[in-house]
């Protein structure tokens, strides 16, 4: 008998999967990002405008230390913002008319969805906040009053920047880690299932990432080193890394959830 969801529907069922399914995912990511290029660059073009002015406001705003933590903040609100990348994957997958009002009706429509996006705004607000207590903890009032030149000097240079430095991307890290299994499954689960609440959703991801520890790290992998890339290029190649990403999350989890149709056939 399969476990119920907490409305009382069927649990969804997870699989293995290997690093050709992740290889896979991405291929058909780069697919569906060709097939509906518009949505995929408008989306990316957003991202990285937000990204760009967010920067530069904090330097207009005299405090351009938090530069670095904002960027790699993108990470943990990268499930959100790809939603409705999620949505035109399904329509594609589907052969379901594609239009923006409808992807947008969708993802705005789906309670649970909303639900997780506001988890990982939480979790950003959660890293914002520690990030100002360890800066207040290592480096005082004086290295967030400090302009950039000397905030980095104090970072790379002296015992106390380099502890925060440290530990700060420690915390960092298994914030994403943390996020990134309650998401990478739940996000696209939640928009495609009006059964599933967004608890057994998280649940369901947690447990294709423990699942599938090898194939998970190597996608994560890829997620991180393509935000970095991005990042270091101003924020422009979240223009491109976004869509083929967000579309690629959509086939993984294809490739890692049981279709309920296919449950039901068996």
């Amino acid at each position: 008998m399969q476990p119920q969801t907490l409305s009382g529907k069927q649990d969804p069922v997870v699989r293995r999967i290997t690093a050709g399914d992740v290889i896979d995912s991405i291929t058909r990511g780069v697919r569906d990002f060709q097939a509906a290029p518009l949505y995929g660059l408008g989306l990316g073009t957003i991202c990285a405008l937000t990204g760009i002015a967010v920067i530069v406001t904090l330097f207009f705003a005299g405090m351009p230390y938090f530069a670095y933590p904002i960027a790699a903040g993108f990470a943990l609100v990268c499930p959100t913002l790809a939603a409705a990348l999620y949505e035109v994957s399904r329509r594609l997958e589907n052969g379901d008319a594609l239009s923006a009002g409808a992807v947008w009706r969708t993802v705005t429509g789906r309670s649970e969805v909303r639900w997780m996006g506001f988890m990982t705004i939480f979790v950003f607000i959660m890293w914002m906040y520690q990030v100002r207590l360890l800066m207040a903890l290592f480096l005082g009032y004086s290295g967030m009053a400090a302009t950039l030149p000397e905030f980095m000097h104090t970072v790379l240079s002296t015992t106390p920047g380099l502890m925060f430095l440290l530990v700060g991307n420690v915390i960092g890290a298994i914030l994403s880690t943390v996020l990134f299994s309650l998401s990478v499954v739940s996000f696209p689960l939640v928009l495609e299932r009006g059964d599933v609440d967004f608890v057994t959703a998280m649940i369901t991801s947690i447990r294709a990432v423990a699942l599938n520890p090898g194939p998970m790290l190597l996608f994560g992998v890829v997620i991180g080193a393509s935000l970095l890339l991005s990042v270091l290029t101003g924020f422009l190649g979240l223009v491109l890394a976004m869509p083929v990403l967000g579309h690629a999350t959509w086939h993984l989890y294809r490739n890692c959830v049981v279709p309920p149709d296919a449950l039901s056939a068996a």
